[in-house]
C-alpha cells in the first residue's frame, strides 16, 4: 500500500512512473478498466476503440522504461465521431461508449475470451453529443440499466439493456450534462453546464435533490460542473467545475464542507481511490493531482501532483485493487501510471 502520507516534501512525495502509454493520431478523451482490473477500454476522438491488457506491475522499478500496451481489440471506425466517453456494467458483461455522432452504442463483452461478441445496439434518442455513461443495476429484476447524459436536449436518458430500448427520459438540466456518477444501487448523480449537480432516484422516477455548489468564496456564485462523483459510502460527493475548483459536499447534512482549488484550469475528471482515502483529479492544466482526505475536511487538504502530460488531462481512472490509474489527454495519449513496489 502506498506510504499514507502526502508529505509536500520530497522524500514522502508519492513517484508514480508511467508503466504504459497508448498513442493515438488524435486526443484521447476515455478510458475505463473492466470491473475485473484485468484490462481496460480505450476511446480517442480518432473514432477508434481499444482493448488493452493491463499488465503486471511487480517487476516496476522507478527508473522504468514507459512500454506500449497490449492491444487485445481494436475497431476504427466503431463511432462516425469522436468516443466521448465509455462505461462498463458492474457484472462486465456489457460496454457502452458514446459519441458526437449523437449515438450510443451497447455491446456484449466476452470476458474469457476477451473480446466483443454478438450485434451491437445502436441507440439514437440523444439529439446532441453523449457526454457521459453510467450503469446501474435494477434489483428488482436483475437487469441492467444504461443511463446516458450529454448536449442537445439536456434530457438524461435511461435504457433497458435487455431490449436496448430507453424507457425513461428525465428532465430537469437547463444546460448540457457533463457527467454522470451513480453510486447506491439505484441512484446516481448528474453534474451540468447549468452549475448545478441534481441526485436521481429511479424509484421515484425524478430529480431527489439539487445543489448549486458555490465555488467563489463569501458568494453564492457557481460554475459548470464538469465531473461528479460520489464516495463508496454514500456521504461525500465531489464536484469538479471549469473555474479550476473542486466543491466537497456532504450528502446527508445537505450542505457543503469546502471548496478548494487542485488545479489552476478546468477540472475535467474527478474519481476517489478504491479506499476512499485519496482523491484524484484530472485538469487542463496537464496536471493530475491527489488529494489526500484522511484528516479533517474542513481544514486544507494536502494536495500533490502526481502525473503530467504535454497538453490538457481529460479523464483520470484508478484501478479497481491496484493504487494505480490511467488518464487519458489531449496530447493524444492513454497513459496508465503506477507505484513502483516499496
Amino acid at each position: 500500500m502506498v506510504a499514507e502520507k502526502l508529505d509536500q516534501s520530497d522524500q514522502n512525495r508519492p513517484r508514480f512512473v508511467a508503466v504504459t502509454t497508448l498513442e493515438d493520431v488524435q486526443a484521447v478523451r476515455c478510458a475505463e478498466f473492466h470491473p475485473n482490473g484485468r484490462i481496460y477500454a480505450v476511446g480517442s476522438n480518432s473514432k477508434t476503440f481499444r482493448i488493452c491488457e493491463y499488465p503486471s506491475l511487480s517487476e516496476i522499478r522507478e527508473d522504468h522504461s514507459t512500454y506500449q500496451p497490449t492491444v487485445l481489440f481494436k475497431r476504427t471506425k466503431h463511432h462516425k465521431g469522436s468516443i466521448y466517453c465509455m462505461a462498463w456494467s458492474p457484472a462486465g458483461d456489457l460496454i457502452a461508449t458514446g459519441s458526437n455522432d449523437k449515438t450510443v452504442k451497447l455491446m456484449r463483452f466476452n470476458e474469457s475470451q476477451k473480446q466483443l461478441e454478438g450485434q451491437e445496439m445502436e441507440l439514437t434518442m440523444h439529439d446532441g453529443t453523449v457526454r457521459d455513461l453510467c450503469f446501474l443495476e435494477d434489483s428488482s429484476n436483475k437487469s441492467s440499466l444504461l443511463i446516458s447524459g450529454g448536449a442537445g436536449d439536456c434530457k438524461i436518458y435511461v435504457t433497458d439493456c435487455e431490449t436496448s430500448t430507453p424507457f425513461q427520459a428525465l428532465s430537469g438540466h437547463g444546460g448540457h450534462v457533463l457527467s454522470l456518477y451513480n453510486w447506491g444501487g439505484v441512484m446516481f448523480v448528474s453534474g451540468s453546464q447549468d452549475k448545478t449537480v441534481r441526485f436521481w432516484d429511479l424509484r421515484t422516477r425524478g430529480c431527489v435533490n439539487m445543489v448549486t455548489p458555490a465555488t467563489s468564496p463569501g458568494s453564492r456564485q457557481g460554475s459548470p460542473v464538469a465531473a461528479v462523483c460520489v464516495d463508496p459510502s454514500g456521504r461525500l460527493l465531489v464536484s469538479g467545475h471549469e473555474d479550476s475548483s473542486c466543491v466537497l459536499y456532504d450528502i446527508r447534512g445537505n450542505r457543503p464542507i469546502q471548496c478548494f482549488k487542485p488545479h489552476s484550469s478546468d477540472v475535467r475528471s474527478i474519481r476517489f481511490s478504491p479506499s476512499a482515502y485519496y482523491l484524484l483529479t484530472a485538469g487542463y492544466d496537464n496536471k493530475l493531482v491527489l488529494t489526500d482526505l484522511q484528516g479533517d475536511l474542513t481544514m486544507p487538504l494536502p494536495s500533490v501532483v502526481v502525473a503530467q502530460h504535454t497538453d490538457k488531462v481529460i479523464s483520470g481512472r484508478w484501478h479497481p485493487v491496484d493504487f494505480s490509474f490511467l488518464s487519458t489527454s489531449a496530447d493524444k495519449t492513454a497513459t496508465l501510471w503506477a507505484l513502483p513496489p516499496i
